[in-house]
Order: C-alpha cells, then sequence, then structure tokens
C-alpha cells in the first residue's frame, strides 16, 4: 500500500508498505478515507519530535472505514465509519482513568500514531486499542465535518476545558491557524464574555471575522494596548497559546491579568525561558502539556447537533498520491491554506 513515510530529518516521501495486519485482539485495521496534515507533522520532518521514528508512516489526523478487528474489540464492526484518535491509550492504568491519557503507560500510549507506529497518511492504518481510538460517526456527519475530531478539535475542545473559562471572562487567544480556530470554537461553547483572537496573517484574520464576526482581532504588535482596553481587570482572565512562535510564549503571560490561567497549547520548535522575576507577583496559574484526547464522542455529538463547524477550515484538498505538494502548500502557507484534506482515491504509484 502507498504511505507517506518519516525518511530522515527534513525528508518526509512516498513508500510502498505491505497492509497492516491485527497485531493484538484489541487492534481494528482502519481503510483511511480521508486525512490531514497537522504542524505536529511538520515539527516531525524538523527534528522537534525525538521521540519520532524514522521509518514511521506519518499522520495522526484521520477518518475511515474499519476494515477489520481483533477478536476483543467491542465497541466498531468492519464497515463502520470512524474517526481515528491522536491518543493510543489503554483506558485501564492511573493515568487513564483519571482522564489524563497523554500519559498512558502502556507503551504504546500517549501520541504513537505516525510518531512511533506507523499513521494514517497511508492507504491503511492499524489502531491498537480500537474500543478507545476509535469513534463511531454520526450518519448526519460527513467525513470533512468530522475530520478534525481526532486531534486538532480535541485540543481546542481539551484547552478550552481545562482553562476553566467562564461567562465573565475575557478570553485571549493568541494564533489564529487550525489549532486556533479551533480552540476558538470550543471557547465559543463556555460563552465567555468577550474573546480576542491575536493573529499577523491578514488573511486569517479576515478569515476569523468573516465567519466569528462577534470575536474581536488584533495584531500582535497591539495586543498588549488592545487586550488592556477591551477587558474588565488589566488583562485577559484566560489566554491560550496556540501560535508557538518565539515570541507568544511572553505575550500569552504579559497580556494576562494577575491570577488568570495561561494555557499553553503550542509545541515549541526551541526551550521557552520561564521569567520567574518579571513575573513575580502576578501569581498566574500556568497549564501545559499535550492533549487528553478522550473527548472524541462528545465532539462528535456537538457536531452531529449543529454546535461546531470546522469545515471552513479545510482550505485544499489532495490525493494520497500528490501528498508531497500537499505538504509543500502547507508548510510554505501558500494559496492561503488553512487546512490541507488528503484524500485515499489513488491506486498505489509504484
Amino acid at each position: 500500500m502507498l504511505t507517506y513515510t518519516y525518511i530522515s530529518k527534513g525528508k518526509f516521501g512516498l513508500v510502498e508498505k505491505p497492509k497492516p495486519q491485527i497485531h493484538n485482539e484489541k487492534d481494528a485495521v482502519v481503510k483511511m478515507t480521508l486525512a490531514s496534515i497537522c504542524m505536529s507533522d511538520l515539527h516531525i520532518k524538523h527534528g522537534s519530535v525525538p521521540r519520532a521514528v524514522p521509518g514511521i508512516t506519518v499522520g495522526h489526523e484521520m477518518v475511515g472505514i474499519v476494515e477489520s478487528v481483533g477478536a476483543d474489540v467491542k465497541t466498531v464492526k468492519p464497515g463502520d465509519r470512524v474517526t481515528v484518535n491522536v491518543e493510543t491509550y489503554c483506558g485501564d492504568c492511573f493515568f487513564c482513568k483519571k482522564g489524563f491519557v497523554n500519559n498512558c503507560t502502556d507503551k504504546n500510549g500517549g501520541w504513537a500514531l505516525g510518531c512511533r507506529i506507523d499513521g494514517g497518511q497511508a492507504e491503511y492504518v492499524r489502531v491498537p486499542y480500537a474500543d478507545q481510538g476509535l469513534d463511531l460517526i454520526p450518519e448526519n456527519v460527513s467525513d470533512e465535518q468530522a475530520l478534525l475530531v481526532g486531534d486538532v478539535l480535541a485540543t481546542g475542545y481539551w484547552a478550552a476545558k481545562i482553562s476553566e473559562i467562564s461567562e465573565d471572562d475575557t478570553v485571549l487567544i493568541i494564533g489564529a491557524g487550525p489549532t486556533g480556530i479551533c480552540t476558538l470554537l470550543c471557547a465559543k461553547l463556555h460563552h465567555p464574555k468577550r474573546i480576542i483572537v491575536c493573529e499577523s496573517d491578514e488573511y486569517r484574520r479576515q478569515f476569523v471575522k468573516l465567519h466569528y464576526p462577534d470575536v474581536l482581532v488584533t495584531l500582535p504588535e497591539n495586543v498588549h494596548e488592545f487586550v488592556k482596553e477591551n477587558s474588565d481587570h488589566g488583562g485577559a482572565d484566560v489566554v491560550l497559546e496556540v501560535a508557538g512562535a518565539k515570541e507568544t510564549f511572553r505575550m500569552a503571560w504579559e497580556c494576562a491579568r494577575p491570577n488568570a490561567i495561561v494555557t499553553i497549547v503550542a509545541l515549541y520548535d526551541e526551550p521557552q525561558t520561564l521569567p520567574l522575576p518579571d513575573m513575580y507577583g502576578k501569581n498566574l496559574i500556568f497549564k501545559t502539556g499535550g492533549v487528553d484526547g478522550c473527548n472524541c464522542r462528545d465532539i462528535l455529538d456537538l457536531i452531529a447537533k449543529g454546535k461546531i463547524d470546522t469545515t471552513p477550515l479545510i482550505t485544499h484538498t489532495f490525493s494520497l498520491a500528490d501528498i508531497d505538494s500537499a505538504y509543500e502548500l502547507f508548510e510554505n502557507r501558500r494559496d492561503n491554506v488553512i487546512k490541507v484534506a488528503v484524500k485515499n482515491d489513488t491506486k498505489s504509484i509504484f
């Protein structure tokens, strides 16, 4: 089968591999119908994810049709349309029972697909712990509507949830890329008093204004003053840092009011400095880490009810055989790209 593979630092490529098989009775094999490219795929490409294993098939955000299941799989069956969760988790260890599935103690726990084991930018993918890793797509939800559920939408949902947003809050979201917009959509579910989005890219600022007209939008160079003018206590009550740029970590805590929650959603290419003397007395609460992606069924239910719609984010679609072009477009942010979908509609070219 055709796969897109992490060959070496800086190099991905199309590689022919055998179709995956059931290794464990809790596994399922899924035929990918639609996948997506994420910034974290680019982090792997450029060596920013040390645990990523050269030779693995990349991709951790996809939907598909169940091809086969192990004897112990109870929740899905062949022929079911499913989302695939970015997280692999057993459901039984200490961390899973607490809902901290990103830190599942299984050897393949946490972010495994497309990082440490073969992922879904391929014709087929094997999903361990399928009862936890796969969720049925409701009949009234399309593949496009469900595509982002397993990763960036799960990330936005998790980030908004742990940020303890209340109806009196001013929420600042730094970054209006795919994860930033998904975070915005999920923050809106908590009905804060106001949401401010800070974004440097003109097209993405206009995208937010067009699709979410009740959201305030500002530039990075104006953000400190803008937040002060549009908040009740000298800064944002909640800041969600989703950009991951060199200066945005500092921007996040500087724009927060005293005793605010600052949630770091972004994955950085370089270490960040925590200047404790500078922030002394602000008494900030920092929350950070990888997504605990165990709310996908709830998210699918919200999509089915029309409360979340991420389809406007999918700006481009490519065939799997043309995935090199998809990556070139996405990595260089050409043609106002936000999110790229990859269809499994081509036969192997090898």
